[in-house]
């Protein structure tokens, strides 16, 4: 995943977000109970006529990237089962922003579908104080396409054999232990802010411009952990530079069963770090609508031959239902709130 970068404000006077502190429950949930009753009237005729034209989706990521490939072939599937073209428009750029502008007059018909990252979603409404859209103002939820977990990789003759070491290290030496990320607010970076808000413990933070100048600086040393993907630092890892000793989920990854969840961990039981895109629609899409694609979606992503490119890729499934996605992106940024205020990071 690319690093982060500052939001392209190109939209007239952006609409300031709720601050970390007023989020309220209420808020939080409002993703998960979003318009239930929101477009029933015409719920029925639409779901007797759609789809009637083409589908586009909008997706933030790069093209030719892991997610912008899985998107293209569940597309592909999806038009077969709809019976229209199902076409995916690349706009990348602003942290959801590009591809949020380019979606402001779309209907919410479900002919029209955004598909943005898991930062785009969460995090950024802290990150920043004023972005052009609010993830609960202006989306409904659909259902997640794919997800990543981090692992935590060392270098190959690092005296760190584990999770507990690394924390047990920052305890005994506030500041000392060094991380390195791709980037001020990257996935990365953010990902082991929560490590060390679950530990209660402070690190020295080195980003660096480009994923692969940071593992290189992991292998010899010159930082001493980083969170990585399967995708991003699995081929180090595979050429022996790197080890991973842990990864950020309760329990070991299929792509590497050796390496120990978190539920194996004395320090950092609660740590958790990943990556994911969703699937959303403009806030008005009827709740009917959006339970037949995520449906669709979740036969598609069952099939043999997605589930194999799925893994060739090192994605793992994801599988929410609207109501279930949209709570669980509002927990998300309930937590984001705690970790980056306790950070004190700001990208704006």
């Amino acid at each position: 995943m690319k690093p982060l970068c500052g939001p392209c404000l190109v939209t007239p006077a952006p609409t300031p977000l709720s601050s970390p502190s007023t989020l309220s429950r209420r808020q939080v949930m409002a993703w998960g109970l979003a318009s239930t009753a929101m477009g029933l009237q015409s719920a029925p005729a639409l779901a007797n006529t759609w789809p009637s034209k083409p589908i586009k989706i909008t997706t933030a990521a790069s093209t030719g990237s892991g997610p912008d490939v899985s998107l293209r072939l569940v597309a592909e599937q999806l038009s077969r089962r709809w019976g229209q073209p199902v076409i995916v428009d690349n706009k990348p750029g602003g942290n959801g922003v590009v591809a949020f502008n380019s979606t402001r007059s779309a209907a919410s018909d479900g002919h029209e579908l955004i598909h943005l990252d898991s930062s785009m979603l969460t995090s950024n409404v802290h990150l920043y104080s004023r972005l052009p859209y609010d993830p609960q103002r202006d989306f409904a939820p659909i259902r997640p396409t794919l997800q990543t977990d981090f692992f935590v990789a060392v270098a190959k003759d690092s005296p760190f054999k584990s999770i507990d070491d690394i924390v047990q290290a920052a305890q005994a030496a506030p500041e000392r232990v060094t991380y390195g990320s791709w980037g001020l607010g990257s996935p990365g970076h953010l990902g082991a802010l929560r490590l060390l808000a679950a530990t209660n413990t402070r690190m020295t933070h080195v980003p660096y411009k480009e994923i692969p100048q940071l593992f290189a600086a992991v292998a010899t040393g010159e930082v001493q952990w980083a969170l990585g993907s399967i995708a991003s630092a699995g081929p180090m890892e595979k050429s022996g530079r790197i080890r991973f000793v842990g990864v950020a989920a309760a329990q070991p990854s299929p792509f590497a069963p050796g390496v120990p969840g978190m539920a194996a961990s004395a320090q950092a039981k609660a740590f958790v770090a990943n990556a994911w895109f969703g699937l959303i629609a403009p806030r008005s899409t009827p709740k009917p609508l959006r339970e037949r694609i995520a449906a669709d979606i979740t036969e598609i992503l069952a099939t043999p031959d997605i589930a194999d490119r799925y893994r060739t890729l090192g994605y793992n499934r994801f599988d929410q239902k609207p109501d279930e996605f949209g709570e669980y992106i509002g927990r998300e940024t309930q937590l984001w709130s705690r970790v980056i205020a306790d950070a004190k990071l700001k990208l704006d």
